[in-house]
């Protein structure tokens, strides 16, 4: 029988830094496995309970929570201690009132932000890709893994607002001047800005957007932003 690919655990010191994990008590760390969001991107649920939430104090305590199916992202259970949590994601936890959503904050591309009950099965993704299938329907790629057949109009860098997990598309944010945009990473990860304009890509540079962050303007990529509304976001993200 054949292993999952790759390692299950890591170097404390290579841990992206928004873990939050101490590094010279232990050796190792509980790793991302290959999944919906990438590795440098996203948490484990075992790191993410045990040293972002601080609702369990040791791995062993996340075992338990985990195997027995008291986690769900986005509404569905994960009993993996290695499933990448990333951008968007609403977790819920079983006996536990508060539920929670990851969003770029104070510089740091993921941090845990408490909302309401009505809020948890509303999620904003970005479209990463657009094709045609066979039938001559059209397929979009999305930010964490998903993959829709759709009718809708959606390009790539819109945002869908979709209703977990059902994967409904509730309503589409087209990427142009006037709409609220948030930063996902960078030194300007969480502030959130108008898009003022849109330059389009070349052969070597990417597209992108300028951004009105207050009282500046800034010129960035626009693969590291994801609109969120026009006058004001459609969910909670602060």
């Amino acid at each position: 029988m054949g292993s999952i690919s790759g390692s299950k655990k890591l170097k404390r010191q290579m841990a992206p830094q928004f873990w939050g994990i101490t590094r010279k008590n232990k050796r190792f760390v509980v790793n991302v496995r290959p999944g919906p969001h990438k590795k440098e991107r996203s948490i484990p649920t075992a790191v993410f309970l045990r040293d972002m939430l601080n609702i369990v104090t040791t791995l062993r305590e996340a075992k338990t929570t985990i195997y027995s199916g008291k986690v769900k992202i986005d509404g569905v259970v994960r009993k993996s201690l290695h499933h990448a949590i990333g951008l968007m994601d609403v977790i819920e936890l079983e006996n536990v009132p508060d539920i929670y959503r990851l969003v770029p904050k104070d510089k740091k591309i993921l941090q845990p932000v408490k909302i309401d009950e009505a809020d948890k099965s509303l999620k904003l993704v970005r479209v990463s890709s657009k094709t045609t299938i066979s039938g001559g329907k059209t397929q979009i790629g999305l930010h964490d893994g998903r993959s829709i057949i759709t009718d809708a109009d959606a390009n790539i860098g819109d945002s869908c607002l979709l209703k977990v997990p059902e994967q409904e598309i509730l309503k589409i944010i087209k990427l142009e001047p006037g709409c609220q945009a948030l930063v996902t990473r960078g030194v300007n990860a969480g502030q959130v800005g108008m898009i003022e304009s849109i330059e389009e890509g070349t052969f070597i540079l990417p597209r992108r957007v300028v951004l009105r962050l207050g009282e500046r303007s800034i010129e960035i990529p626009s693969d590291i932003i994801i609109l969120v509304g026009r006058e004001e976001p459609l969910i909670k993200i602060k």
